[in-house]
């Protein structure tokens, strides 16, 4: 039979409790003596609970631990101090059990039965004689029990969460070195997709928040994770990111539904990982010149000549001043109401169909004051929208030129 270790100076945690009745803490005493048997017994009570965990925690790692948590108990109860290493268990229980994937009721329920194991001894010593005084004292021996239990809890839930933050912080870095390496690192791919969750070889979809956006993009993306999407939310620079992956059932229509109502810039849907960076930096472009009363997502398809000419920079503006100067500057400059009128005009009409009566039916105007329009616009400036070449050119222009105004 094991011998427990002699007991050194420092009290038991709960010593601060009314002491019990002196013949049940020589009861307890006398328990210490059959500690083996008393762990036989729980273990044959909590075989059950532990059965859907029994390949995460070794026989003998749980039997010393049960020892441990019998000898804390019965030298409470018995007002013996309590050895530095047994007044831990309940810390190392929690903290390995959580770390070893336990789920915590089962713990919690395999932790209760030893009040169950502990009582049951207490009673075989206490004969019927001494059952009353027995009772008097139960309350003590819980107060044991549930001490040990909760100190169980407050590790597991402590180590849980450490463990969640260090988990946290692991995808953060893996997924900055993907945005760093621009994808083209195959290690840090593959490595990056197994931190992150990832199939290397999935589809993604991209959507940026600019600053002071991230709450609604951080709703999104829990509402996803309900739906059992992998993705990682990550703030990179004053942006919000979020990276999906797509699939069978979580398709790129699927994600910009639960984005409505977010104002962010959207990529298009990208093929492998190595195109997530791109994805990234297309949807911040995007981003960047969402209007400042936007509501709901932008997708990168319908942006792609806002995103252009910012991306020009200065280049979008000269484009705009050469363009559009002959309405302002010129050897004969019309007024701001006309030029204002014009450059309606000529917006309307290119972002239609082309037509003049479409355009003159967009603007309640008759043909021939569209057509007096253009004509004035092209003499103007020397860029006739009704030209393939110049319509292009001046689209970007348009572009260029309400992108100033924003």
């Amino acid at each position: 039979m094991r011998t427990p270790p002699p007991p050194p100076t420092p009290d038991s945690p709960h010593s601060a409790l009314p002491p019990p009745d002196p013949h049940v803490v020589a009861l307890a005493r006398q328990c210490l003596e059959e500690i083996d048997s008393l762990v036989d017994e729980w273990a044959e009570y909590v075989g059950p609970v532990r059965a859907p965990y029994s390949d995460m925690v070794s026989p003998q790692e749980f039997r010393d631990s049960a020892w441990q948590a019998f000898e804390l108990l019965l030298r409470t109860v018995a007002r013996l101090p309590v050895p530095e290493h047994v007044a831990g268990v309940s810390g190392r229980v929690g903290e390995q059990r959580a770390r070893q994937g336990v789920p915590l009721d089962a713990l919690l329920q395999a932790a209760r039965v030893d009040f169950r194991v502990v009582w049951a001894a207490l009673v075989r010593r206490a004969g019927d004689e001494g059952r009353a005084q027995l009772v008097t004292s139960a309350y003590y021996v819980w107060e044991a029990v549930e001490h040990h239990v909760t100190g169980i809890m407050t590790a597991y839930q402590r180590t849980v969460l450490e463990m969640g933050r260090r988990t946290e912080d692991e995808r953060r870095l893996w997924f900055s070195r993907l945005l760093d390496s621009g994808g083209r690192n195959p290690t840090v791919v593959q490595d990056a997709a197994r931190a992150l969750g990832f199939q290397a070889s999935g589809h993604f979809l991209c959507a940026v928040a600019p600053g002071g956006g991230e709450a609604s993009l951080r709703g999104v993306a829990n509402a996803l994770r309900v739906l059992g999407a992998p993705l990682q939310q990550q703030a990179v620079a004053s942006d919000m990111v979020l990276v999906v992956q797509l699939g069978s059932r979580l398709t790129r229509d699927a994600v910009l539904a639960q984005l409505e109502g977010t104002p962010c810039g959207v990529s298009s849907a990208v093929s492998g990982l190595t195109e997530v960076p791109r994805a990234v930096t297309l949807a911040t472009a995007t981003a960047r010149v969402l209007p400042p009363d936007a509501t709901e997502p932008h997708r990168l398809e319908d942006s792609w000549l806002d995103v252009l000419v910012h991306r020009a920079g200065d280049l979008g503006r000269d484009l705009a001043a050469d363009v559009f100067g002959g309405l302002y500057t010129g050897v004969a400059p019309v007024s701001t109401a006309e030029a204002d009128r014009l450059l309606e005009t000529v917006q309307v009409h290119l972002s239609g169909t082309g037509s003049i009566a479409d355009t003159a039916a967009a603007l309640y105007c008759h043909r021939n004051t569209i057509q007096q329009r253009l004509n004035r616009f092209a003499e103007l400036t020397g860029r006739d929208p009704r030209r393939p070449e110049d319509a292009a050119l001046v689209v970007l222009a348009l572009s260029a030129h309400r992108l100033q105004q924003m």
